[in-house]
């Protein structure tokens, strides 16, 4: 069944916010902004500081053994709009009996409140999960007054044998009965973001009962909750059935302090994904960026305002900040957070507030960072600072003075005497373009320290890592035949995310179509967070939301690009370089009847999971399979050469994913293998269901250590000519060439070497893994390859497509990775492109 596109409808245009086009490349200090544009009529005003009704709610939990002596219990009011771990509320809690403990806690009526129980004294403790990761937080959806029953599975520093048990189901739209992706479902404090089928599994559940809460992260849905009961070996099937909220609009009218630097971008942090919740654990314990958060217009009155379309009966906590919910945020004033409240009326309406303080203490005056950047520096590049507290932060973005000079005013939280470490990057990218003074994910960086007054420090950033002094080398003119149409030129995104690269897609995209490309090729994830028992589901912060996916399908289409998805597994990182994470996998995977059953249903489920985004967002092509599923597939082999255990229906199982994906999907699938001889010799017969083959290659193509790019060409048309001219033959299939080779020497050999005596993995080379020095960068090898690649083809018309795989997306690099982002090898391909397409002659 495909999933209605009327949510989609509403997603996109309630979440606009989370896209801001143009942050702070369109304010200056100079030149503030002083109309009113993007504000509503007013309508009713809502004072803000008057307190909601409140309930009394009584908490209580059973422990999993007793407390120790001196050990005490609390239930932990968490701040996701600060940081779960940087703002929390602890309430002592009262033992029943030696296990049961209770606390009852006045909680605002409507309010959804998110907590976990921590042990105090001792060694002290927070729970986790019977698999041994940490609870986030538990919910409650707060209606009346009403005991909630929590069981405690574990405790982070203790593990118990225990009975466990299952919770899955479905969630729909009560009104049309649709299913419904993208909502948090959680139980004993493990989450579970539901598919495009509504489905979640919560698993590991201790016996007993639980509250099992519905949570919709952008508050379309009203939230909904339950208890269940969870018994040892029968799953527990729930069906919830959840009701759709309507939009008002509600304008947020500020007015900010007398020393709030004039024109400087005022942002509202929030609980809810249009205000920058990220539902994830960031750096430095912080949930919300910068990047995703709604940016208020000045007035000519002062004071700054937005309209956004927010959805009734949602509860918001919220703050404004010149930066994060941490960094910049506002406070009260004796220095103390303040988070607000707001609960959205039946009726448009204008709240308004007044900031009364950025600083966190009289103690300590703001300090001015300006930093002057390499000339270098793209006009499109945003430079940001990131700051460490007890760890390093979610950087922020500075303010642009022009002629390649950036500030930034940092007012809080200075409550503190001494030191801190504070670094330079672009786009936001720290720990990939950095600064050179600064490089990597722990440098020591740049110290600056608090004072009483106020302080302006100047920097200078000399060059910035991987783009020192951008190279260009002269392109080599040749007779190109243009193709047939239909010919694909495409660029490929490299399977990695962050919740911050949204804010750079569109001006990716613009880049992909620049360089002449007529498809983009989205790589969507899921992560692989347990191996046995397979756990394989949407990771906040890891892994792409539903929406933010399908808004960049939109943002592409809009560009005229053709857009393809590419589902592909993250799964758990391997430490030995050499080999790749998913063979990691593979190596650690059981690998029996159960477990591979188990395996069957998850990545069927990823697919059509995937398959209805395509539908909903009219993406042309579906591509499956990849280099990670070569074990699955029939007579399967581990990467080792041994054999994969695969079930004797492997084949059957695949002939109905692939069924299924189409009854989801109606465009274009194509099956991505890899150029591997053993899987070209025996190719399995249900290629020939394919629409086309997407083959992975980089595989080698110098015959010798001093072949030359001539060498290279001939290499790579021999092995077309002999081996995958016959498979496309034998299939009656197009075939795509999907290219991904590093920026590094040796690259034409297909092997880098990893210092051990073996082959590198490419993907150790990405962004934003750490550097490997013992590997020479080396730009004109990967323009050098492209160039054969791109010739070899040019002579087979029967090639019908070229595609550059492993494109980072939020920030042009010279590194040593396969992107091609603002290296020579994308201005091969941009020679190429056109001329193949017959769009330039």
């Amino acid at each position: 069944m495909n999933v209605s596109s009327i949510p989609l409808r509403r997603w996109l245009s309630a979440a606009a916010l989370v896209v801001l086009v143009g942050q702070a490349c369109t304010i200056s200090l100079f030149n503030p902004p002083s109309d009113g544009t993007g504000t509503a009529t007013p309508g009713p005003v809502a004072i803000t500081n008057t307190p909601y009704a409140a309930t009394q709610t009584t908490f209580i939990v059973t422990l999993p053994e007793p407390l120790l002596p001196g050990e005490t219990l609390a239930i932990s009011i968490l701040d996701e709009v600060t940081g779960l771990s940087l703002n929390a509320t602890q309430y002592p809690m009262t033992p029943r009996d030696n296990l049961t403990y209770t606390a009852t806690l006045p909680l605002p009526v409507s309010s959804v409140v998110k907590y976990r129980y921590i042990r105090l004294g001792g060694a002290g403790a927070v729970e986790d999960t019977t698999f041994g990761t940490a609870i986030r937080y538990r919910l409650h959806s707060v209606a009346s007054s009403a005991e909630v029953h929590d069981v405690i599975a574990d405790w982070s520093d203790r593990s118990y044998a225990r009975a466990t048990g299952t919770i899955h189901g479905q969630v729909y739209n009560s009104d049309t009965g649709s299913p419904i992706p993208n909502i948090l479902v959680t139980a004993g404090g493990i989450h579970y973001i539901t598919d495009s089928l509504g489905r979640f599994e919560i698993a590991g559940l201790p016996t007993g009962t639980h509250q099992l809460t519905a949570y919709s992260l952008d508050g379309l849905y009203q939230p909904f909750q339950q208890g269940a009961v969870v018994a040892e070996g029968n799953p527990t099937i729930v069906d919830l059935r959840i009701k759709p909220t309507s939009l008002v609009n509600v304008t947020f009218m500020v007015s900010v302090p007398q020393d709030t630097v004039p024109g400087v971008p005022v942002r509202i942090a929030g609980n809810i994904l249009q205000f920058g919740n990220t539902f994830a654990d960031l750096q430095g314990g912080e949930s919300v960026v910068s990047d995703r958060m709604p940016i208020l217009n000045l007035q000519p009155d002062g004071r700054y305002s937005i309209t956004l379309g927010l959805p009734v009966g949602t509860y918001i906590q919220y703050k404004y900040t010149l930066g994060g919910g941490y960094w910049n945020a506002e406070h009260k004033n004796d220095g103390g957070w303040i988070v607000r409240e707001f609960l959205v009326p039946n009726q448009d309406i204008v709240v308004q507030d007044t900031v009364a303080t950025w600083l966190a203490s009289d103690q300590s005056g703001p300090i001015l960072f300006e930093a002057s950047v390499p000339s270098v520096t793209l006009a499109e590049d945003i430079v940001y600072i990131q700051f460490k507290g007890a760890g390093w932060m979610e950087p922020i973005p500075m303010w642009p003075l022009g002629n390649n000079r950036w500030a930034y005013q940092l007012y809080s939280p200075l409550n503190f005497l001494g030191s801190f470490s504070y670094r330079y990057c672009r786009n936001g990218q720290c720990g990939s373009a950095d600064d050179n003074q600064t490089v990597g994910n722990a440098p020591t960086g740049r110290i600056a320290s608090t004072s009483l007054l106020g302080q302006d420090i100047q920097d200078s950033v000399g060059s910035w890592k991987w783009f020192e002094n951008p190279e260009t080398f002269p392109l080599v003119g040749t007779t190109i035949t243009p193709r047939t149409a239909g010919f694909v030129a495409g660029v490929e995104y490299q399977p990695v995310h962050h919740p911050n690269f949204s804010y750079y897609a569109p001006q990716a995209f613009a880049n992909t179509k620049a360089i002449g490309s007529n498809l983009v090729v989205l790589t969507p994830t899921w992560s692989v967070t347990n191996v046995a028992p397979l756990r394989f589901s949407t990771t906040p912060g890891q892994d792409p939301f539903w929406i933010d996916s399908a808004i960049m399908i939109s943002q592409a289409r809009a560009l005229g690009l053709n857009t393809a998805i590419f589902p592909t597994p993250q799964f758990l990182p391997s430490a030995d370089t050499s080999i790749s994470a998913s063979t990691q996998f593979w190596k650690n995977a059981p690998k029996d009847a159960a477990w591979w059953q188990t395996w069957f249903t998850r990545y069927r489920a990823f697919l059509v999971n995937y398959a209805d985004l395509a539908t909903q967002t009219g993406a042309q092509t579906i591509i499956l399979g990849g280099d990670w599923v070569t074990p699955a597939l029939p007579g399967g082999l581990l990467p080792d050469g041994s054999a994969s255990n695969v079930p004797a229906d492997a084949e059957a199982q695949w002939r109905a994913i692939i069924q299924d994906v189409r009854s989801h999907f109606k465009g274009q699938v194509l099956w991505a293998m890899p150029y591997e001889k053993s899987s070209f010799t025996t190719p399995v017969s249900f290629l020939r269901d394919m629409d086309g083959i997407y083959l992975l290659w980089s595989t080698p193509i110098a015959p010798s250590p001093t072949s030359t790019k001539t060498d290279y060409t001939n290499e790579a048309g021999r092995l077309l000519d002999n081996e995958v001219a016959p498979l496309a033959s034998l299939l009656g299939k197009p075939v795509i060439l999907a290219v991904s080779y590093p920026a590094v020497a040796g690259a034409p050999n297909g092997c880098v070497a990893n210092g051990s005596g073996g082959c590198l993995d490419f993907n150790a080379l990405s962004r934003p893994n750490t550097d490997l020095p013992s590997v020479s960068l080396n730009l004109q090898t990967q323009a050098d390859i492209y160039e054969a690649m791109l010739t070899a083809i040019n002579a087979r018309p029967w090639v019908a497509g070229f595609v550059s795989r492993g494109y980072y997306l939020p920030v042009t690099l010279q590194d040593k990775s396969t992107s091609i982002h603002g290296k020579p090898a994308a201005n091969v391909v941009w020679y190429w492109y056109p001329r193949l397409l017959g769009t330039v002659r």
